[in-house]
């Protein structure tokens, strides 16, 4: 149509101009338009006043104004010395409406229509509709959604513009009813099926959506599957084809796959061959994969990584190493050369930092161990990638080291980061029989203006406590990494109406500040210094030794203490480690000068162990224990306030918040703190059953056992305390949810209990 109305309208053109002279043009006339300025006409017009106009200019002009897309036809023709340019212009889309759309938002569908060209104010091409459509089906087709049908109404509008209007039946889900193997038969099909993400309905799965069918899942559990084979000694396994089907009704989907298992390899021989810029012997040791063991991909993938890994700490950041197999059929072995490739020493150019929108660059920078200038170092960016990671600042931390045009031995070292919130609010509750309803909320930013520091301010409260705190930190108060904070905060106690615990008030409000000093990678020490002002309230019910604590010391006393710390923390992550061990200790003592003198230690310990080699991937088992100690200096007794208590979150979980440990001569019923402590935990991490690779949910299993003891009593494991339970976690669209479940286990007849808490935290 387009060409056609060009080729009559330079017919009328030529057949005007023929055997007549070229024209000047002294003026131009439009002539048609309704929406588009004729600045825009002109704009794009060959011709302006002053030229000369022939056959082939015209022809030039027309097509000029064709290929604008704004007119569905363009003529020219020459009225004295006027140019007259006479023009259709194509409708334009005024609105556009969706109707029917709930799986998928509106603002989404009409994104995904701007890419096929259909978008309010565009000029409307009849030709794009069946295009709109075919990218809204699309649309519905990843998610699942088969039998959606579009369709479209144009209605013309005033002043050449139409309303486009798209009704959508969104239909039912397709859902996956059946997974088939053929071919098995190293491993039940069981076994493989638990392997994928993709799974028939499941009670979980109108969460994680993953019975819907998705061409990139697929792809991705079929891959898991040939390394499950291949990491067990079926160097041949195959995955000859795969076949998904849909009913006729579009609603159900059957995926079938055919294997080709092949036999089982073990390995002969594993040799060395190449150059070696780094002692044979010292690469050697880094290959995992042995003879006389099966054959596994992975630990050959391992072994390769390993040792490129080491060349790469001297340099050799383009090292090639390559496992090359000879199998031998007949007797189902293969034996390895792994073949090295050092290739040029390289050192790094420039390191850039892309994607920190509010994090400052030299919050980054700080944590970076590769130097600028310096031989690359695979273990220096993996480390300095690892402290990028523990900030908490990011939720994706991408490395690559592109080499440098031009150059054969330099690099670039480039990190792309994507941020997270690091704000939150967090809320809290819990309940007990005794303390009823908990609350408490926190506002915290933990990256405040991008520079690192973190602020908090928090307010905890109950029947037994309330506290307000505010607390700021600087972790690099120095260059060297020094970190400084500072923190205030007025807490009150009455524990009069906690049933169990000895009834005394206090009201505190102290203030501290405190630093941080690195010893290496993983080692830091603290020091500390602080202030406290203390007002103490006993009642007739107190406990003894809280009324003769106040007769002697009065029931006002100011305090000023030290702190001291030390800490080692090898963990894989701060938020949710899953390997590694922490280990802190800590003192803080009562100093000269003021009311009371005291020293109170704390020794914390975790744990972890990934559960992976015993077959049970994404496991972790986390063992923590905790022993805190106390007592008066110069003479003077231990201040009760400063004892140890026992039972609650935190500590042996069953029992209710404080109320473990000695009691009070005069009455048993009460609880009064010790200056011992001793507390462990083991807990099973594991995935949400259903929830396949899906990280927001999650379960443990624990065992807490513990108690606090009084200067004399003896800590052995009757007189400890223990429960067993069930914990759930799940970073939900409004924040972390944690519920737990514990039952007291050889509970005796004065303890007070609780099973049931819950926190709830909101991320801004």
């Amino acid at each position: 149509m387009r060409l056609r109305a060009l080729a009559v309208s330079l017919a009328l053109v030529i057949g005007a101009a023929r055997g007549a002279e070229p024209v000047t043009v002294k003026d131009i006339r439009i002539e048609g338009i309704q929406r588009t300025e004729a600045g825009t006409v002109f704009n794009y017009l060959p011709l302006k006043v002053g030229d000369t106009i022939d056959d082939d200019k015209a022809a030039g002009a027309i097509r000029a104004l064709f290929a604008t897309g704004f007119f569905s036809d363009v003529k020219v023709s020459i009225e004295g010395d006027v140019l007259v340019v006479s023009v259709q212009e194509r409708p334009a889309i005024f609105t556009i409406d969706i109707n029917g759309a709930k799986d998928i938002t509106k603002d989404s569908l009409k994104d995904a229509l701007k890419t096929v060209g259909i978008a309010e104010s565009r000029i409307y091409d009849k030709s794009l509709i069946d295009r709109a459509e075919k990218e809204l089906k699309r649309q519905y087709l990843g998610r699942g959604r088969y039998n959606a049908q579009i369709t479209t109404t144009v209605k013309p509008l005033e002043r050449n513009r139409v309303a486009l209007t798209f009704d959508i039946d969104e239909g039912e889900v397709a859902r996956i009813q059946e997974i088939r193997f053929n071919g098995t038969k190293a491993f039940p099909e069981s076994d493989l099926l638990d392997l994928m993400v993709l799974s028939t309905p499941g009670w979980f799965t109108w969460y994680n959506k993953n019975d819907q069918y998705s061409k990139q899942k697929l792809s991705s559990d079929l891959e898991t599957i040939r390394s499950y084979y291949q990491n067990r000694g079926y160097l041949e396994f195959n995955i000859d084809s795969t076949q998904v089907s849909i009913t006729p009704e579009r609603d159900a989907i059957f995926i079938t796959a055919n294997l080709t298992e092949g036999q089982r390899y073990t390995v002969s021989e594993v040799t060395m061959a190449g150059s070696f810029p780094v002692p044979q012997d010292e690469l050697q040791r880094l290959i995992t994969l042995k003879p006389g063991e099966a054959f596994s991909r992975e630990r050959v993938t391992e072994s390769t990584k390993k040792i490129s890994d080491r060349l790469a700490n001297e340099g050799y950041s383009f090292a090639n190493v390559n496992a090359e197999p000879v199998i031998d059929k007949e007797h189902a072995t293969a034996a390895f050369t792994f073949t090295v490739d050092p290739g040029r020493r390289v050192y790094v150019r420039r390191i850039n930092i892309t994607g920190n929108a509010k994090t400052r660059d030299e919050v980054i920078r700080r944590e970076i161990r590769q130097l600028e200038g310096a031989w690359y170092s695979t273990e220096k960016v993996n480390r300095s990638k690892t402290r990028l990671e523990r900030l908490g600042f990011f939720s994706e931390i991408n490395v690559e080291t592109p080499a440098v045009p031009g150059t054969t031995d330099q690099v670039d070292v480039n990190f792309t980061v994507t941020e997270r919130s690091t704000g939150s609010i967090q809320l809290g509750a819990g309940y007990s029989t005794s303390e009823k309803l908990i609350l408490s909320t926190s506002v915290s930013q933990n990256n405040i203006f991008g520079t690192g520091n973190s602020l908090t301010v928090a307010l905890n409260t109950g029947s037994l406590s309330r506290t307000i705190s505010v607390s700021y930190f600087n972790p690099y108060y120095t260059e060297e990494g020094i970190g400084r904070g500072f923190s205030v905060y007025d807490r009150k106690v009455d524990t009069s109406s906690l049933t169990g615990v000895a009834p005394y008030s206090s009201e505190s409000l102290g203030a501290d500040i405190n630093f941080s000093v690195p010893l290496s990678e993983t080692d830091a020490v603290g020091f500390g210094a602080g202030a406290e002002h203390t007002k103490l309230g006993v009642f007739t019910t107190s406990a003894l030794r809280y009324l003769d604590f106040v007769n002697r010391f009065g029931d006002v006393t100011n305090t000023l203490k030290a702190t001291a710390s030390f800490s080692r923390d090898s963990r894989d992550s701060v938020l949710f480690p899953t390997s590694g061990l922490l280990q802190q200790y800590s003192v803080e003592t009562g100093l000269p000068g003021g009311d009371l003198r005291y020293y109170r230690a704390d020794v914390h310990g975790q744990y972890l162990l990934p559960l992976s080699a015993v077959l049970l991937p994404r496991v972790s088992l986390s063992l923590n224990g905790e022993y805190g100690f106390a007592n008066g200096l110069g003479g003077q007794p231990l201040p009760f306030f400063k004892n140890f208590f026992g039972g609650g979150v935190g500590s042996v979980r069953g029992y209710t918040t404080n109320t473990l440990g000695p009691r009070d001569p005069n009455n048993n019923a009460i609880a009064i703190g010790g200056n011992h402590l001793l507390v462990t935990n083991a807990e099973l991490l594991f995935p949400f059953p259903g929830s396949k690779t899906d990280k927001t949910l999650r379960l443990s299993l624990f065992t807490d056992a513990g108690n606090v003891f009084g200067s004399g009593d003896p800590i052995t494991l009757n007189n400890l305390r223990y429960s067993a339970g069930t914990a759930l976690t799940w970073y939900s669209p409004v924040g972390p949810l944690k519920l737990s479940y514990a039952v007291p286990i050889r509970k005796q007849p004065l303890d007070n209990i609780e099973r049931l808490q819950f926190t709830l935290g909101q991320t801004f």
